[in-house]
Formats: structure tokens, sequence, C-alpha cells
């Protein structure tokens, strides 16, 4: 299936492209593609303690903040782009990741979608 999000500001986001309705919320107009990005960079204290984790095992939590602030920052960035299209949602939604920079030292989240109007 897919996952849906019904926020407090009464924006819809949901991981599918639906049909006319889509988790019992009626779509009125499709108004575009939309997207938004972040890129977070590593630094040498998170690098390093990433480094002893990958030794003896466990969850790089520095990494995995960082990855979930880009995240809602990508998220935030979409969510902006479809309000000036006049959209209360967005359907369709994508994430990529990608490893950047000349050693790697970053990485992009982009997020992406199709803006709509819901009823």
């Amino acid at each position: 299936m897919g996952w849906f999000s019904k926020s407090d500001d009464e924006f819809f986001l949901a991981t599918i492209v639906p049909g006319p309705d889509v988790g019992g919320v009626r779509i009125e107009r499709f108004l575009g593609l939309v997207n938004g990005e972040a890129i977070i960079g590593a630094n040498i204290f998170r690098d390093m303690f990433s480094s002893v984790r990958d030794v003896v095992g466990g969850r790089a939590g520095g990494y995995e903040r960082a990855l979930a602030g880009a995240r809602e920052a990508a998220l935030d960035d979409l969510k902006a782009a479809a309000r000036e299209l006049g959209a209360n949602g967005v359907v369709g939604i994508d994430f990529d990741y990608e490893v950047m920079g000349e050693a790697n030292g970053m990485m992009m989240v982009a997020v992406s979608g199709t803006a709509v109007k819901v009823a």
C-alpha cells in the first residue's frame, strides 16, 4: 500500500500515486511536480564515532539524526513548493539519497511528488 500523513496544518502527504481519492481524501486537481532537497555534511566527530561503531557494531546515532533532519528539511521544501502552486497536499512522494563530495563527505536527500488540491 502506501504511507499517508495528514498533519496538523491540514497538509496531506502520500507515497502512492492514487486514483481520484486516496485514504478517504478526494483529489480535486493535480497541480504539477514539486521537489525539495537537503544536503548534509559529515563532520570529524561524527565520523570518528561512526568508525568506532563500525568496529564494535551498533547504530550510528549521529548520522541517523543528521539524516532524519535532512529528510525533514527536504519535506519542508517540498511542502513550501506545493503551497506556492496553491496545493494542500502532495501524492506520489519519492525519496532519493545520494552520496556526494570529493571524499564522499556529504549526502543529499531529495524528495519529489505531485502537488494536489484535495477536498
